[in-house]
């Protein structure tokens, strides 16, 4: 069976939705602020509004996301494009390793099939083309409908793509993070390689862990883990790109900071999966949608986020 010359199952989704937050009690907090019906609400909310793509992984909340989308999946009547992960934990080295792994997500979410399987990331000891060769033989027994990658680098890419066209295949995707605030995707071949061989890109973290909303600023910084990340100094950097996007969304029938952010990202023509806990947040990422930055604008936003970047 081969897949090089089908059409993407990813073709003609311009967003989708991230539930690394769903269950997740050590980073985001799962519980504290929001709950599972706040999740299920956001969920209702995307369906409803056209969303058809939702990516989660094995690792997020030890396995509870893919529990609370697979019961989400038995409640709706649409039919919805489900990505997930598997992380390569050194101790993976049997061949079975990835079926079981699978195996153990398909039970998770309700599903026969998952219709896009992701490596999380390139850990040794097992080298990309190995990965690749076990993928082959799940998408062969059926069990996927298409291959992706995340979080790897140029020659990683190309690695897992040659491996896959030896078995007829190709590779679908790579996640990456790539915002306003992480650009080097353009600049380190990536993005080129990708866009060449017709690998789409998925961007996570697509407004910077919340920073490009405008919901932090250096008198209200983040708390927890983002906090080293994004501190008050840095925030203080990224005010004029902050207050720019508002701007523009102002310009734009009254856009967010973050929907405009979100939506510089559909301008590169990469697929954004910003996370949502509650019906709110499932609301304003929508208002990404059903528009576009003018070309001035985004010219415009490119050359302010280089200044504001990390050094």
């Amino acid at each position: 069976m081969t897949q090089e010359n089908k059409p993407s199952i990813l073709d003609g989704i311009e967003m989708g939705i991230g539930t690394w937050s769903w269950g997740d009690r050590l980073f985001w907090g799962f519980g504290d602020g929001y709950a599972e019906k706040d999740c299920e609400e956001a969920f209702h909310e995307s369906v409803n509004s056209g969303i058809v793509l939702f990516d989660t992984a094995e690792v997020y909340g030890q396995g509870k996301s893919e529990l609370m989308l697979g019961k989400l999946l038995k409640q709706s009547n649409q039919t919805l494009k489900i990505a997930s992960k598997i992380m390569p934990f050194p101790y993976r080295v049997l061949k079975s390793s990835l079926r079981n792994a699978l195996k153990h997500s398909l039970k998770r979410l309700g599903l026969e099939k998952i219709d896009l399987y992701q490596m999380h990331w390139p850990l040794p000891p097992l080298n990309v083309t190995r990965w690749m060769d076990r993928m082959a033989e799940v998408y062969e027994e059926g069990l996927i409908s298409a291959i992706g990658v995340s979080n790897y680098n140029l020659e990683q890419t190309r690695a897992a793509h040659e491996q896959l066209k030896k078995h007829g295949l190709r590779l679908t995707s790579n996640q990456v993070e790539y915002h306003l605030l992480e650009r080097r995707i353009e600049t380190n071949g990536l993005m080129e390689y990708c866009r060449e061989e017709g690998i789409t890109i998925i961007a996570y973290s697509p407004l910077a862990m919340g920073m490009l909303t405008g919901k932090y600023t250096p008198e209200n910084p983040p708390r927890g883990v983002r906090a080293s990340q994004y501190n008050r100094a840095y925030l203080e950097k990224i005010q004029p790109l902050i207050n720019s996007l508002a701007r523009i969304g102002n310009d734009n029938n009254g856009k967010t900071a973050g929907q405009v952010a979100l939506n510089w990202l559909i301008c590169k023509a990469v697929i954004p999966i910003p996370g949502v806990k509650n019906l709110i947040q499932a609301t304003q990422n929508l208002g990404a949608l059903g528009w576009k930055l003018k070309p001035d604008d985004v010219a415009f936003l490119d050359d302010l986020s280089l200044k504001v970047t990390r050094d």
